[in-house]
């Protein structure tokens, strides 16, 4: 187990590294400098030259590269072209909203998903079977953008119950705000996420229900529902975790479409505000930061998956 661990941390950071170098490379192949950008309409070439000297673009791409290979290297990533702020500080900042936003979002989409994938599974021949799948048929196919128009619609301009938007200047120091300001953007990826999850929940009991291991305990004298909670369980969480891998990725980058939605100071905004300013360092920092968050929740998915399933670190012996 040891060293599959260590194994699975080597791909991660040669995961990193590769999707750095990439990210790099398509930044700087896109037309137009960004010091033309910094400086604004009408500037002198004097201006322009000066600004290039200034954020380091006037340097061959060999020497911006190493010198963006090194910040990395020493978990810096950089300056602001704009704000001239250090980018880690303004990321962690904004991943207040963020990752609070994306696992309360995931979790209620666990507490949905999980009891409703399992009665569709169970009820798969009734019409509550039927009615549970038609439903997440019908969430997976929402756009997350468009559910968020609604909900806001419903909840903030009909029934005046929640604000529309928008984030409590003070933060956190004013609890009672940021948790209504937090109602709807969770409310809004959970639903659609939900959704998605309950198929792959019912995927997988359906197999467990239809399994040989499953009629054998049953055989055994043991109740449906022991037999059920006490072997099938178990091996129907093991494809999911898996899955729940992926969902958790997914609810993250949702998270950073639905902050434009609701105008939330996340990730979303930051990575927004920088590609209109060409901002270089902030739209890297947001990118390396998003994926370094994808690859450690894949890497945490497949170390539970092996937990749960002996017959996972049987075969790699």
């Amino acid at each position: 187990m040891l060293a599959y661990i260590l194994r699975r941390l080597v791909i991660l950071l040669l995961s990193l590294v590769v999707a750095a170098i990439v990210l790099f490379v398509l930044l700087r192949l896109l037309p137009g400098d960004p010091a033309a950008a910094l400086v604004g309409v009408g500037a002198t070439p004097e201006q322009i030259a000066a600004a290039q000297a200034q954020i380091g673009s006037d340097q061959p791409l060999g020497v911006q590269f190493l010198a963006y290979l090194g910040d990395l290297a020493r978990f810096d990533l950089g300056q602001s072209f704009v704000s001239r702020a250090p980018v880690i500080e303004e990321i962690s900042r904004r991943l207040s909203v963020t990752l609070p936003l994306t696992f309360a979002a995931f979790t209620l989409a666990l507490l949905i998903a999980v009891p409703l994938g399992i009665l569709a599974a169970i009820r798969a021949d009734s019409w509550a079977g039927l009615a549970l799948s038609v439903v997440s048929q019908i969430g997976i196919a929402v756009p997350v953008f468009w559910l968020g128009i609604l909900l806001v619609y419903e909840f903030s301009l009909n029934l005046r119950w929640l604000p529309s938007g928008g984030f409590p200047l003070r933060g956190y120091a004013d609890p009672g705000k940021a948790v209504e300001s937090m109602i709807l953007p969770v409310l809004t990826i959970a639903i659609v996420m939900s959704a998605s999850l309950m198929r792959y929940v019912r995927a997988s009991m359906l197999e467990v229900l239809n399994s040989d291991f499953l009629r054998t305990a049953r055989a055994l004298g043991e109740s449906h529902r022991g037999a059920l909670a006490r072997h099938g369980l178990r091996n129907a969480a093991v494809p999911v975790v898996s899955v729940l891998g992926i969902e958790l990725s997914t609810t993250f980058l949702g998270a950073v479409v639905v902050e434009q939605v609701f105008s939330l100071p996340g990730m979303g905004s930051m990575l927004l505000l920088g590609i209109q300013q060409r901002d270089y360092p902030n739209i890297q920092g947001v990118l390396i930061v998003s994926t370094l968050l994808v690859l450690l929740t894949g890497f945490l998915a497949d170390i539970l998956q092996r937990l749960l399933d002996p017959r996972l670190r049987e075969a790699r012996r």
